[in-house]
């Protein structure tokens, strides 16, 4: 079994482990055997420490024995994107800037994981602080997509998605501020769910946008997703804008029947820009939940023409604002120079790459005297627009649903000269974190390339339950979660 254990989810790892029929330290070295074979071709790790991981297994497997098992999770190895603070291992953000630091805390995910049993593995790649949709911002190297290595894993979280659909990992846990899971989890082919904005502590994630950034899931299965956010949601008092919310059992909800809903599809997402066919794939997805009885509603969300502009307003100037705190002087990279002003700006200069330096450059003009009016506050009213359209809508229908992603995993190089088309490529996912609605990815099809398609699933706020039962209806009725990268 051994030579196979990569192949099962997280769900059914849990299940083999409560059986007895395997222990957390062979299915861990499964994992850490699969990723030594195929890193070379992915470079989803940004670093990786094997005897960490493999003690935690084995502190797994003695609770296991003596009748002390923490929960489903324990025993089962979680990769951490490297932008989530874990105590004393590296948190780099993928940027040269913090290259030479290892966090001194925990994220309150990380303490949740700990405390569910769950076995910590590994460091993922990421666009550096998180500014990217292609996961090639990377300072220390590019990762590949599983389903072709000359094509992007989306991003910011592409090492997360990557190391998923490449079965180095049964679970990872990224970070979402424009699309940054869910698009990377569609050209990837896994399932990713960025929660209702204060679902999930933020403390110990380095903050890009932190109106917008949100902690999330990334697994094979709907099932494994809800068995991970089952353990990181909830209130936690170091973080001001988490929500005092009744966190739900997530798989039962996934137990219950889904009964008849309103589903709502969005014209604004099936525009000019969209691929024929992900368009054919999502068509096929709606006719689904039609033959399941299934109301289908066709409908408007007339300021989503905004999303964009407003969010590389919104966002770049709350980058400015939080990455201000990287001056060279307190902590991570410091430039050789002694004098005071030239530390400070060409630590800057050296450590930040390119697309985070323009992002910076772009928030500081939203927020500078004469344009701050014109630009930020402006956008700022315009968000508001966004989010009333999805009250609205949601007052007539149950659930969105749309594209993930506009097109399938597009090559390496072909966008990192066009900004705008790269910013493009999240134009159906920051909507949701404008609004600070959930939203889940799922599989629903491939091209004639196989190249993976993916399906949103949006609801109102606090709805995971609902969301997750409803892609696993889907889920339950197709295979694509099921297949393999051809690694």
């Amino acid at each position: 079994m051994r030579s196979q254990i990569h192949l099962f989810s997280a769900s059914e790892l849990s299940r083999l482990l409560r059986e007895r029929k395997i222990s957390s330290e062979e299915l861990t070295r499964a994992f850490i055997e699969r990723t030594e074979q195929t890193e070379e071709r992915i470079q989803a790790f940004i670093s990786y420490d094997a005897e960490y991981t493999l003690t935690q297994a084995r502190l797994s497997d003695r609770r296991r024995s003596e009748g002390k098992i923490h929960g489903p999770l324990d025993g089962i190895p979680v990769s951490i994107k490297d932008i989530i603070a874990e105590k004393d291992q590296p948190l780099t953000c993928g940027s040269r800037f913090m290259e030479q630091f290892c966090s001194p805390y925990d994220a309150t995910v990380i303490q949740k994981l700990r405390g569910q049993g769950a076995v910590l593995w590994g460091r993922l790649n990421l666009d550096e602080f998180a500014m990217g949709s292609s996961t090639e911002h990377s300072a220390f190297h590019v990762t590949h997509n599983p389903w072709n290595p000359d094509c992007v894993p989306g991003g910011s979280s592409g090492g997360c998605a990557a190391a998923a659909a490449a079965r180095q990992t049964p679970l990872a846990l990224g970070s979402d501020t424009g699309g940054s899971i869910r698009q990377p989890a569609a050209l990837c082919g896994v399932c990713g769910l960025k929660p209702t904005y204060g679902r999930v502590s933020r403390y110990g994630l380095s903050a890009f946008a932190s109106s917008l950034d949100q902690i999330g899931p990334i697994g094979r299965t709907v099932e494994d997703i809800a068995l991970l956010l089952q353990a990181i949601a909830g209130h936690d008092e170091y973080d001001s804008t988490s929500l005092r919310e009744e966190v739900p059992d997530y798989l039962l909800a996934l137990r219950e029947k889904c009964s008849p809903k309103r589903i709502g599809i969005p014209r604004e997402y099936f525009a000019e820009g969209l691929d024929a066919e992900v368009r054919d794939s999502i068509e096929s997805a709606i006719e689904f939940y039609r033959s399941q009885g299934h109301e289908i509603i066709e409908l408007s969300l007339p300021h989503m023409d905004y999303a964009i502009p407003v969010y590389y307003v919104v966002a770049t100037a709350e980058a400015a604002s939080n990455l201000a705190r990287f001056d060279g002087i307190r902590y991570t990279h410091r430039s050789a120079h002694h004098d005071a002003i030239d530390i400070y700006f060409r630590s800057r200069s050296e450590g930040f790459g390119p697309e985070v330096k323009r992002r910076i450059m772009l928030g500081t003009y939203v927020l500078s005297s004469g344009y701050y009016d014109a630009q930020y506050l402006r956008a700022q009213k315009v968000r508001t627009l966004i989010r009333q359209d999805f009250l609205e809508a949601f007052k007539s229908v149950d659930f969105l649903l749309t594209p993930t992603s506009p097109t399938t995993a597009f090559k390496m190089g072909d966008r990192s000269a066009n900004p705008l088309a790269m910013y493009l490529s999240d134009i159906y996912t920051v909507s949701a974190n404008l609004a600070g609605i959930p939203a889940i990815s799922i599989p629903c099809g491939f091209s004639t390339k196989n190249l993976p398609i993916g399906l949103q699933i949006l609801g109102p706020l606090f709805s995971e339950g609902k969301l997750l039962q409803m892609a696993y209806a889907f889920e339950s009725e197709h295979d694509f979660s099921s297949r393999e990268a051809p690694l």
